[in-house]
């Protein structure tokens, strides 16, 4: 983590006191640990541009790139004739009469793909959808590059794919993507920020969808729906981060670096400030672009028990992350916003910031001690100097996977501990990733379609009894359970239980006596389940008789033999098992 250490010495932060110094020996302890190398995506651009807008705009564009060696296709998507085209600008008109440049007229229909793979349609007044490419007659299959001088972009995600810029008619970000494009042919790389495993994935099962956090918090448009499972396009991810975050399983897990050894810096830090004798540690997370130049420009102001923390996203951290910081000793976590932070990535800060305020404040704590810092540079360094020394608790020693919801028990067991607290159950804001899930006994007919969905096994049967049991530990309140449900007897409760045996034991939701069949008296139902199965099917047409009413309490055997001995014109075999 040499990047650390140069980022650090170029803020050059003030070491002026005890703290100061303390500050230094934690950013170099935190240089020291190694991490888990993540693998890369790779990119390739032969620079072939696609400029989508207006006659005018589109073309002077193309026209200013005429010098770059890029192949450029103009899509003209204002009515206007090729007769039309000499009275435009100067630079318009030349970009007309260049033999590098083809000129389409119509509307894109639709754009999708990444730097090096992008495909487009053009829309037809019959309807069709026309491959962009095969229609310019080019000698590529995909544009690498797209320009998209649209009022309202193609692609409306808050962090574009590398590759597109969507200047509209912004002329400030017009310039910058006419000086950047040139710059974008030959390979490029970058990391793989994520991991996936489907085996803990909550998105879905039997067709039926249950967790969809990750999807909504992607700021960049790479997770899509795949059945039950999610897909991640790591040519569209950038590293935001906010999915990791919003998983309530851990099955997308951030890989550069990942939780454990986030979480080993983050302790190493702390352990090397501690033993330097710094007091009362405030964590300040930031990241690698403009956070870093926010304090760069306020580091001679701020306080010396301030740690910088670097990191790719700051919605890359979450819950784990934070709440473990509190556990290894921080007073404080602070994230510091900054204008180029997706909105999407923030109100998913927000909503993880109100679930773990609530676990801190039903422990005692100041909720405060974790905040998202959204002010300018100088008032960031005047806020941080304001904040009262929060004492913080004793440091943890426990050591940590990359298991999220493993690593948030650790942190909250330990908090928990330190904090005194009486208190048995915090309630927490609807959407928070622990909770119980209710059976109502009056509708609960124990068919065990909640047990089929439920991705972590928190829901299980009975065995040989008619139970539905509940594991609280496992509960993510995903969902998919209330979904399953067919008499709508499931609802979730949002809460944490702190006491560690009632979380993991399994108590009985719901159970009733077992239904016997009234002819061989084997347990195949339950008493609910008879009565409203004869209760709808009473008025099907095929059962208006009352010795099809009849065979329908029967189990799967003895409904057949019994059908038979009818059929047959045989006489029933007596009863030997009454209701």
């Amino acid at each position: 983590m040499s990047e650390l250490l140069n980022v650090c010495a170029d803020m050059a932060l003030q070491a002026r006191s005890v703290a100061g110094l303390a500050r230094d020996a934690a950013l170099q302890a935190s240089a020291a640990v190694e991490v888990e190398a993540t693998s890369l995506v790779e990119y390739r651009s032969a620079g072939n541009l696609l400029i989508i807008g207006s006659a005018d705009v589109a073309l002077s564009a193309a026209q200013r790139l005429a010098d770059c060696g890029l192949q450029r296709t103009v899509v003209i998507t204002d009515d206007i004739t090729a007769e039309a085209l000499p009275a435009l600008s100067e630079e318009a008109a030349k970009a007309k009469d260049d033999p590098t440049v083809v000129i389409v007229y119509g509307r894109v229909d639709k754009l999708s793909g990444h730097l090096g793979h992008y495909s487009a349609t053009l829309a037809t007044p019959k309807g069709e959808a026309l491959n962009l490419s095969e229609l310019a007659g080019t000698q590529y299959p995909y544009f690498d590059l797209v320009l998209d001088l649209k009022p309202e972009p193609l692609l409306g995600y808050e962090l574009p794919p590398f590759g597109y810029y969507p200047a509209g008619r912004d002329a400030a970000r017009l310039e910058r993507a006419l000086a950047e494009i040139p710059e974008m042919t030959g390979e490029f790389e970058k990391p793989k920020f994520f991991n996936y495993n489907p085996d803990i994935c909550a998105h879905g099962d039997s067709g039926l969808t249950g967790c969809t956090r990750c999807l909504e918090a992607c700021p960049a448009g790479a997770i899509s729906s795949a059945g039950n499972l999610i897909e991640v396009n790591p040519f569209l991810c950038q590293g935001g981060g906010s999915c990791t975050a919003a998983c309530p399983t851990g099955a997308i897990i951030y890989a550069y670096p990942g939780p454990k050894d986030q979480i080993a810096r983050i302790r190493a830090m702390l352990e090397a400030y501690r033993a330097a004798g710094g007091t009362h540690p405030i964590l300040l997370f930031h990241d690698v672009g403009r956070g870093t130049e926010r304090l760069r420009e306020s580091a001679a102001d701020l306080p010396e028990r301030v740690i910088p923390v670097l990191v790719e996203e700051i919605g890359a951290v979450g819950m784990d992350i934070w709440l473990s910081a509190l556990a290894y000793g921080a007073s404080e976590v602070v994230l510091l916003d900054t204008e180029e932070v997706p909105e999407s990535t923030r109100r998913e800060l927000d909503a993880q910031l109100s679930y773990a305020g609530a676990l801190l404040r039903a422990m005692g704590y100041e909720p405060s001690r974790l905040h998202r810092l959204a002010v300018d540079a100088g008032r960031a360094a005047d806020w941080l100097v304001a904040r009262p020394q929060i004492e913080p608790v004793a440091p943890a020693s426990f050591e940590t996977f990359n298991e999220k919801r493993g690593t948030l028990r650790l942190a909250l067991d330990h908090l928990y501990e330190q904090s005194g607290a009486a208190v048995e159950v915090a309630d927490l804001p609807q959407g928070a990733p622990f909770g119980q899930v209710l059976a109502a006994a009056d509708k609960c007919t124990l068919c065990m379609s909640c047990v089929q969905v439920c991705p972590t096994k928190a829901l299980r049967d009975g065995g040989d009894s008619p139970q539905l049991k509940f594991v609280e530990d496992l509960c993510v309140q995903c969902g998919l359970c209330e979904t399953a449900c067919p008499e709508d007897a499931i609802s979730l409760d949002a809460r944490y239980l702190f006491d560690w045996e009632r979380r993991r034991e399994a108590r009985v939701l719901h159970e009733e006596e077992p239904y016997c069949c009234p002819s061989c008296g084997k347990p195949f139902a339950t008493v609910s389940v008879i009565e409203r199965m004869t209760e709808r099917l009473k008025g099907h047409a095929m059962f208006q008789n009352e010795s099809a009413l009849r065979r329908l309490r029967l189990c799967g055997d003895c409904r057949v033999i019994d059908a038979m001995r009818e059929e047959l014109g045989e006489p029933r075999k007596p009863k030997v098992y009454g209701l």
